[in-house]
């Protein structure tokens, strides 16, 4: 298994905060009473995962015809010929004294992504030739001081031993060890079976019960609206009842499950917007999808947590957050180029009735979530029947995040469109951004959201603005009296116009909270995305102060940007070039580019522009005028 479903690192919101809002909102709140014996009622007598066992050979020999198992066997083969990689205490500890994570992080996920490939293959092939393997690799896993990640054990307690609290590495080893104990049964040793079962109660199912009922202090996920909630109380339950023997046990995980993942679920807004982005959609609401088919199919159908307007909002996010065709928002700390999962889009799709042409099989965080795909019939249940994926093909709006996505028609071309964002500035995973926008021209997004930095000890701790990335230094919003954007709540955007029409779609949002500028009275940015023969985007800033101060404008590219006369610019990405035209009332005014020079995940460093005018104001508006240039 992997530890993050992410292609470089996983991704978090600093323990601290989150179990900050957690103890606050939700201290010692009980299960429903009553509902673990009602639940125990539906259950199986025997502990099942998913997919099938070993012996039913009719549906492994299936599984090995499909595409997506085709380099299954040769992966296997290939690990069997490398030993296992070497996890010594020294680069555990490297993350406590210099803060680096990628290092330990790079060697676990090939350690534990054994366990998937080799139980994969021995399902498939039958013949015994990776279990003395996969065995060896259960035994070093269990003889590590702690499953916890080292990012996430920042005291070293867990390393020392002197407390239990599972995390997303943890929870995701122990579901994909109870996964390959289900699949494989008395394939592997009667000790190695009971290895798996000893470790996972241990460092898994005994503290996340302990916690529940009050003997253990709450680690801050288990009533947290993000995605640790979804990844670890899904990884948790599964493991549990694929694994308990115990009918009521098994009951105990369930209801826990059902209660826990109502705060997940709470973090989206009720029309669905995930603050996390596209990335952790895919790693927190896969494993609530994980969670809903565990619990759907122990039940017999009688518990599906998707059966609900809220968790129905946030599976269409995949789909009513795309751009423009395979184009998708970086807000946040979204890796540029990220899209929702094929497979969890195609599972949505079939829960809620509506069409697609995308296979399930194929991918997964681990080998629980890839088996859950893979084994699920083509008529799934369907939870609600929707008729549309969007809205309205011309725009999505989610006015509870503060997101308007606008697009031209789709018989246009090249297609043009903009994602706008208000919100606020504690948002998960946040960024300093309110009123920052992005602009998708044909396939390049060339005016941009930069997306996240690579993770270090500082990405998360009080110092995570001093970064020019994740501060409102590297996004599309203004620059007032020389002030950055403020963090925190209170820094958010009010949204005083929303007009959508065929032709036009006008936005305005009162974004001065966002600035500690005492002499700021008001900054509203109005946003005019208009579908004309030339379509555009107007972005106009309107500032008013008490006395006069300077003012400057930003923008964003992983371009190139030229200057087009006194009053324009032209940003190139790709083969897509969009013209800026400056209105700033006639007042003289500067700009300069410069190379955001920090550690991202794009090839190119994204490039600032800064437009400042060039004597202070009292009262002014600045218009940056938006269009497609012809033949780009």
């Amino acid at each position: 298994m992997k530890i993050s479903m992410h292609p470089r690192t996983l991704r978090l919101l600093p323990a601290v905060i989150w179990f900050v809002l957690a103890t606050v909102l939700h201290a010692g709140e009980a299960l429903p009473p009553g509902r673990a014996a009602e639940l125990a009622v539906l259950l199986p007598a025997k502990p099942a995962g998913f997919a099938w066992p070993i012996g039913d050979r009719g549906a492994w020999e299936q599984l090995a015809t499909d595409e997506a198992y085709a380099n299954t066997i040769v992966t296997a083969d290939k690990l069997l010929k490398q030993p296992l990689p070497v996890q010594p205490d020294s680069l555990y500890l490297e993350f406590s004294q210099t803060g680096n994570r990628t290092h330990w992080q790079a060697v676990a996920n090939q350690r534990r992504g054994r366990i998937e490939k080799f139980t994969l293959a021995e399902a498939l092939q039958n013949q015994g030739r990776y279990l003395p393997a996969l065995e060896a690799t259960i035994a070093a896993l269990c003889r590590e001081k702690t499953w916890l990640m080292p990012a996430h054990d920042g005291g070293l307690h867990n390393f020392h031993g002197q407390e239990i609290t599972p995390d997303l590495g943890a929870t995701g080893l122990a579901a994909d060890l109870a996964e390959a104990d289900y699949v494989l049964g008395d394939h592997l040793s009667p000790a190695t079976r009971q290895l798996i079962r000893d470790n996972i109660r241990h460092r898994v199912l005994d503290p996340f019960r302990a916690m529940i009922e009050g003997r253990q202090k709450e680690t801050f996920w288990v009533r947290t609206p993000m995605n640790w909630n979804a990844v670890c109380v899904g990884n948790t339950v599964f493991a549990a009842l694929a694994l308990l023997d115990s009918r009521e046990e098994r009951a105990f995980y369930a209801t826990a499950g059902e209660h826990c993942i109502q705060y997940f679920l709470s973090g989206f807004t009720p029309d669905g917007y995930c603050a996390e982005g596209v990335g952790y959609w895919n790693y927190g609401f896969g494993h609530f999808i994980l969670l809903t088919e565990t619990l759907r199919q122990a039940t017999g159908g009688k518990l599906d947590l998707l059966a609900n307007d809220r968790a129905i909002a946030a599976a269409r996010f995949c789909q009513r957050s795309e751009i423009l065709p395979g184009i998708f928002p970086t807000i946040s700390d979204v890796n540029p180029g990220t899209k929702p999962s094929s497979q969890l889009t195609a599972y949505v799709c079939r829960r809620l009735g509506m069409p697609t042409n995308a296979k399930l099989t194929g991918a997964g965080d681990g080998l629980a979530m890839n088996l859950m795909l893979a084994s699920l019939p083509a008529t799934v249940p369907v939870a609600r029947q929707m008729e549309a994926s969007r809205d309205n093909p011309l725009r999505s709006f989610f006015p509870g995040g503060g997101v308007l996505i606008a697009r031209t028609t789709p018989d246009q071309s090249p297609a043009f469109a903009a994602a706008l964002k208000g919100g606020n500035n504690n948002e998960p995973h946040n960024h300093n951004d309110v009123g920052s926008f992005s602009v998708v021209l044909g396939r390049n997004m060339v005016v941009c959201d930069p997306g996240g930095e690579v993770y270090t000890a500082r990405t998360f701790s009080a110092h995570r603005y001093d970064g020019k990335v994740l501060s409102s230094y590297g996004h599309a919003v203004p620059v007032v009296a020389g002030q950055l954007q403020k963090a925190g709540a209170d820094a958010r955007a009010i949204i005083l116009t929303s007009n959508f029409t065929a032709n036009a779609d006008t936005y305005a949002l009162d974004i001065h909270s966002a600035y500690p500028v005492p002499d700021l009275e008001s900054l509203v940015r109005t946003f005019v995305f208009r579908r004309s023969a030339i379509p555009y985007l107007e972005v106009s800033d309107a500032v008013k102060f008490t006395s006069p101060e300077a003012f400057a404008s930003t923008l964003i590219t992983w371009g190139t940007v030229q200057s087009a006369g006194p009053t324009a610019l032209i940003i190139t990405d790709g083969d897509s070039s969009v013209r800026v035209t400056i209105n700033t009332q006639g007042r003289p005014f500067q700009w300069h580019q410069e190379i955001i020079n920090e550690d991202v995940d794009t090839k190119r460093k994204p490039v600032r522009v800064l437009i400042e005018l060039a004597d202070k104001i009292a009262v002014g508006v600045v218009t940056l005028h938006l269009e497609p240039v012809a033949g780009k």
